[in-house]
């Protein structure tokens, strides 16, 4: 016996949109009721997905007629940030309660320690990062006022860079007591894809604001001679979270009253054109 804790791993098969949202919060809301553990969480998405932000506004922001052009997904997140096009990436998700001892009251430092299970990941997968920490005015002044809707954009506290180039996005949300972490681990990314699905103002602005991108973020591939699979990126970050949090990682299915409150949330939320465009 180890003596540790044991927290849920699941690792589910590509979902659609509004199952993959509808499934992380029904497990928030049910490990708030007690009936779930601690949970760790990895997906991929079928088809390929756009997901915005809670405050995003649609009509602003987002080429829907690309959107759909390119056969992509399309969801509002219930956390925050800006749009993620999930497409050649792993997403994972963190649920754990808020008074759990392992997790700071304050927001930020609660990320840096959900995040310090993506840095040793990515040290798993023989690349050094780092957390991003806004120093300077100028840093946190581009935090509060980001370039674009894009989320690899510019990074926010504590989220993941790699020779100074974010490799993470990730949002949080707090809601009935319970902390719900989610972020898009780049494998690839078609960066032509990415910014077609976004409304600028004028095609200078959409080409200086791809150049700042192309500056600021990266995927993993990008960095290493030999690519890495889906399977040894899977098994590098679930390591890295089972040594930040000091837990045993059971693997696990969905529960059936998870299931259950998905195909709910889908109904009433995720798979809504009320949701998703109401902003």
């Amino acid at each position: 016996m180890s003596g540790k804790e044991t927290w849920r791993f699941l690792d589910t098969p590509s979902l659609d949109p509004a199952t993959n949202m509808a499934l992380d919060e029904a497990v928030l809301l049910l490990h708030g009721e007690g009936k779930v553990p601690p949970t760790i969480r990895f997906y991929t998405w079928q088809p390929p997905t756009l997901s915005i932000g809670y405050f995003q506004k649609v009509k602003k922001e987002i080429n829907m007629e690309a959107v759909r052009r390119h056969g992509l997904g399309f969801v509002r997140r219930m956390t925050g940030g800006r749009a993620v096009l999930h497409d050649q990436e792993l997403t994972y998700s963190v649920v754990v309660k808020e008074n759990h001892p392992l997790i700071p009251s304050s927001v930020i430092e609660a990320y840096r320690v959900i995040s310090t299970g993506l840095l040793l990941g990515f040290k798993r997968l023989g690349l050094d990062a780092d957390f991003a920490v806004p120093h300077t005015e100028k840093e946190k002044e581009e935090l509060r006022q980001p370039r674009s809707s894009v989320c690899f954009d510019s990074p926010s506290w504590y989220e993941l860079l790699v020779e100074g180039r974010k490799v993470v996005g990730s949002a949080q949300t707090r809601q009935k007591g319970v902390v719900l972490q989610h972020g898009s681990i780049l494998l690839d990314v078609d960066v032509e894809l990415l910014f077609d699905v976004f409304k600028f103002g004028h095609e200078r602005i959409k080409a200086r604001l791809k150049k700042h991108f192309l500056r600021k973020a990266v995927a993993i591939n990008q960095l290493r001679a030999v690519p890495v699979t889906m399977e040894e990126v899977k098994e590098a970050f679930k390591a890295g979270f089972a040594e930040a949090f000091q837990v045993e990682l059971k693997e696990a299915e969905p529960s059936p009253e998870e299931k259950e409150l998905a195909k709910i949330l889908v109904r009433e939320k995720y798979g809504n054109d009320k949701w998703n465009y109401s902003k």
